[in-house]
């Protein structure tokens, strides 16, 4: 099943972000599998604010703690995070 997470940043949370950063994409270097796109959102000036994944897995709760355990999440930069079943509705990528 695929699934739509989506993060907001805490109020001024750039530097949180960006400490943080290289431990959060070798998190998604490691679960590369389950990943189907991932990026940041971008305010006015091009800053990260946001993220946003979509990913497959069995179940909500397999996605629920895969974004449990970002190191984004566990640092705290996430104001809110939002998940929510998907599917392609258009040009879905080859292996699915």
């Amino acid at each position: 099943m695929q699934f739509v997470i989506q993060c907001e940043d805490i109020p001024n949370g750039l530097e949180l972000r960006m400490a943080t950063r290289p431990a959060h994409v070798d998190y998604l270097k490691a679960q590369e599998a389950h990943i189907l796109g991932a990026g940041p959102f971008l305010d006015d000036q091009d800053q990260m604010v946001g993220s946003l994944l979509i990913v497959d897995f069995p179940s909500e709760a397999e996605a629920r703690g895969f974004a449990e355990n970002d190191p984004y999440a566990k640092a705290g930069l996430f104001a809110s995070t939002k998940i929510r079943r998907w599917r392609w509705g258009f040009k879905p990528p080859v292996s699915i």
